[in-house]
């Protein structure tokens, strides 16, 4: 017998993970001030194994447009100093012995603008899956009604519910992206 109120609520707990990744992910995006969400993704190699930066170093804000970055073992100064200049981030660390320093350049509205598009393309990705958690809940509450566990009213209202949930979740992922398109423009 399928709950059909786990159906929705598992909807509902998907698309919420979908908009927090999503949100998340739009944090690597630099926007001309420095964020640690940047570093979030690059990996270095410590003692052979690939490591975020995060769990190997401390990451202060010290001023609008520098990220420090202090390891906390000296040794892998120089793997963390290599994982940043090979990813894509476009920015040149400034080794010191002790920290490495990145200066976030200011954006030119060519670059803005592209970063502007990146958005909105991360933005569709993440209405697709939320889009595609609808779809998994349609069915889901298909075969509920095929095993004769909700009547025809229920599924229709039911469906009902799971288009609000979807409704509501994409005005979310689209809040998020309007936020992050005004922080772009305007910096």
């Amino acid at each position: 017998m399928t709950d059909k109120n786990n159906i929705l609520q598992t909807a509902k707990e998907k698309m919420k993970k979908a908009e927090d990744a999503f949100s998340h992910e739009l944090g690597s995006i630099r926007a001309g001030r420095a964020n640690a969400g940047l570093l979030s993704d690059i990996k270095a190699d410590y003692y052979g194994v690939e490591t975020p930066i995060n769990q190997m170093a401390s990451i202060t804000i010290p001023e609008s447009r520098v990220l420090m970055v202090t390891p906390f073992d000296k040794s892998s100064l120089k793997a963390i100093e290599h994982a940043i200049l090979i990813s894509d981030l476009g920015i040149n660390p400034e080794n010191d012995g002790e920290t490495i320093r990145l200066v976030i350049p200011q954006l030119t509205e060519e670059s803005r603008k592209d970063l502007v598009k990146q958005v909105k393309a991360k933005m569709e990705d993440a209405k697709n899956t939320v889009r595609g958690v609808r779809r998994e809940g349609r069915d889901n509450l298909k075969k509920a009604h095929n095993n004769s566990d909700i009547t025809d009213d229920e599924q229709y209202d039911l469906e009902k519910q799971l288009q609000n949930l979807t409704d509501e979740s994409i005005k979310n992922v689209e809040k998020i992206a309007e936020d992050k398109e005004k922080e772009l423009m305007n910096d």
